[in-house]
């Protein structure tokens, strides 16, 4: 890395924060470099601490949907500020933004909200666990819920195997009753309901998975966990944290046509704030306190600065913004595989709306096992050659990169050239 101010900078934050960093991935460990200390950001782009430009493809791991440090939602954060950061006490602003991501979703009829993706999982589950009296739950390998100690949670030998702990600090007794498949495996889940049905409490699914690179579902295996759900009396559960607002206005679940039982919102519906929400059947949301047995609570939740943010971002996503996503992501894929075509490099670049992931393996890529086939160590290489072109890609070969409507196609014909030097560059090496 040749930003001296981010050395300087990384070298003081090891010294007081875990790494250097507040979320491991951003310690860049995986693709072999450092992190570049970002100072500002507008639009499509990010300036590092020594004022380099980059084109930015994580957009803060997905929300900036609209881009960076647009003017409405600013100046709506800004207003709400004014008025005072957190009561602690109820709002219409609360209200209006409950409205709104009931209108977006029509399997939410009603909803909660909360501070953290993590925080939306964690209550989704508990509600499930509540409402149906059971205490196992379904997870597939490769998909991220959060860091709830019951979520992390890897595969493991079999279908019915039982969970292991995936981190230190995890009990086992907490993991166990955490099951895990692999990723679009329908006669793996039906095995599991029908061996272990009425144990069955929830299956949480990413129904587009962006915590292993993008990686959709295959025809009917979001039909399967909600039909099997119904059938054996579990919750199904959409974690549209990712892909909430991002792949459509209603999440996987519009563009699917599928209604889940209860489904968790994130990144884009905060408006780049840290503001979730889970929600669902109203039978079930009835559960939680203090209607119901089900604990939950938050200070922050329902935060006013937090909820105009969110609402100034939802009410610009309209049809325009859609079409403008899909036509930008079908151009970087068509330009991705044609720079690695061109260079004689086997990826595979998958891709969902404004989601996409270079893989670098042949493909297709369907779960978490055809994933880790890629090299790993060559993406490491390219990640390097893109940030030294410019171009800020997510430092992981397993996490999904977003497009903004603050791209342009000038913009992404830049990244697809700059691309093609960076596979170069990886060869060589």
């Amino acid at each position: 890395m040749s930003d001296p101010k981010s050395v300087e900078l990384l070298a003081r934050a090891e010294r007081v924060i875990p790494g250097g960093v507040n979320s491991p991935v951003r310690a860049f460990k995986s693709v072999g470099g450092k992190p570049v200390f970002i100072s500002r950001a507008e639009g499509p782009y990010l300036f590092g601490a020594d004022g380099a430009k980059y084109t930015d493809y994580v957009g803060s791991w997905g929300p900036m949907i609209l881009g960076h440090a647009h003017p409405a939602v600013v100046e709506a954060i800004i207003s709400a500020a004014k008025n005072g950061t957190s009561y602690g006490a109820p709002t219409e602003l609360e209200v209006i933004f409950a409205e709104k991501v009931i209108s977006l979703y029509p399997s939410i009829e009603m909803m909660r909200a909360v501070s953290s993706g993590t925080e939306a999982c964690m209550a989704a589950i508990r509600a499930a666990r509540g409402f149906t009296g059971r205490e196992s739950i379904v997870k597939f390998e490769g998909c991220y819920h959060g860091h709830a100690d019951f979520l992390l949670v890897k595969a493991g030998s079999g279908a019915l195997t039982f969970g292991v702990p995936d981190s230190a600090g995890v009990p086992v007794a907490t993991a166990k009753g955490t099951l895990t498949l692999p990723y679009n495996d329908i006669p793996a889940l039906k095995e599991l309901f029908a061996a272990r049905g009425s144990e069955i409490a929830a299956v949480i699914v990413e129904p587009v998975v962006g915590n292993m690179g993008v990686v959709p579902p295959e025809k009917g295996f979001l039909e399967a966990i909600v039909a099997l759900c119904k059938e054996h009396g579990a919750v199904s559960i959409f974690d549209e944290v990712m892909t909430g607002s991002r792949v459509a206005r209603g999440g996987m679940q519009e563009r699917a046509g599928i209604r889940p039982d209860l489904t968790c919102l994130g990144k884009i519906i905060g408006g780049g704030m840290p503001l979730a929400a889970y929600g669902g059947k109203r039978e079930i949301m009835e559960k939680i306190a203090p209607l119901g047995p089900v604990y939950q609570a938050g200070t922050l939740s329902g935060n006013p600065v937090a909820v105009s943010a969110a609402l100034a971002m939802l009410e610009r996503l309209d049809a325009g913004v859609y079409e403008k996503l899909e036509h930008l992501g079908a151009r970087l894929e068509a330009g991705l595989t044609a720079q690695a075509k061109k260079n004689g490099v086997d990826v595979c670049v998958q891709r969902v709306g404004s989601m996409i992931t270079m893989f670098f393996t042949p493909g297709p890529v369907k779960n978490f096992g055809d994933a880790v086939k890629s090299d790993t160590k060559r993406f490491g290489r390219w990640h390097g050659a893109m940030l030294s072109r410019g171009q800020y890609w997510p430092p992981s070969q397993y996490e999904a990169a977003f497009i903004s409507a603050s791209h342009d196609d000038a913009i992404i014909d830049a990244t697809i050239a700059a691309a093609g030097e960076a596979l170069q560059a990886a060869i060589k090496e």
